[in-house]
């Protein structure tokens, strides 16, 4: 029962994000509201994770943190990703500042970023039982693969995708939002919320392989 009434919350939850993504998708929105989005959207991240924190460090017990680690990865990707879809579907009309890099060069890196990012996902699968975000969060602590180089395997490959995306763009703007505003917003939720949760689903064992495996830019194994 328990089982049954976690996964339709989570099909729940789902069906809003992917709703909301495909109504902010398809909006005629003019200049000044889509930038409010753009940057606005992920902005509100930070208080969003501010207020999970809160709330998980109140009774920081494992049933506690993966009700509130659910909703906050769907608030949080449900921002995050209305913030993408804007800035990629309206790029044109912000891409000022044309980078001299050929768009050949940009492509293969999306290629190469976008393959490293489905190489995450399907680690996540195989060695912690879970997916992306709260789809299905993880019944095991994901160590080795990629994840024996980086804690943070899927954010990196996430980040270094978008600014290939605005280097295929040519568009020095995107690659600042990218860098500037997209990236600490997602690094302050990995820090400040996703690290504490990791800490009480998996307790010492997720310290132990905090204190042994870099947060994000990788290192070999055992050094």
């Amino acid at each position: 029962m328990k089982h049954t009434r976690e996964l339709l919350v989570r099909i729940a939850l789902l069906v809003v994000t992917l709703s909301f993504w495909i109504w902010m998708l398809n909006q005629p929105l003019s200049s000044i509201p889509n930038l409010s989005i753009i940057v606005g959207a992920v902005i509100l991240v930070y208080p969003v994770v501010w207020v999970g924190r809160k709330t998980l460090d109140q009774q920081p017990t494992m049933n506690r943190a993966v009700w509130i680690t659910t909703f906050v990865h769907y608030a949080v990707g449900g921002l995050l990703g209305a913030a993408i879809i804007r800035a990629i579907t309206t790029y044109q009309d912000w891409s000022g500042w044309m980078l001299p890099i050929p768009t050949g060069v940009g492509l293969i890196l999306v290629l190469v970023t976008g393959l490293a990012g489905l190489l995450t996902v399907a680690n996540l699968a195989l060695k912690g039982l879970g997916a992306p975000f709260a789809i299905a969060l993880s019944k095991k602590l994901a160590m080795d693969w990629l994840y024996a180089w980086t804690r943070n395997p899927m954010v990196l490959s996430g980040l270094a995708l978008l600014t290939s995306l605005g280097i295929w763009f040519q568009s020095t703007l995107f690659v600042i939002w990218a860098v500037v505003v997209f990236a600490p917003a997602l690094l302050f939720f990995v820090k400040v919320y996703e690290e504490r949760e990791l800490e009480i689903r998996f307790g010492t064992s997720y310290l132990e392989y905090k204190s042994k495996t870099p947060m994000l830019f990788p290192r070999k194994p055992g050094r």
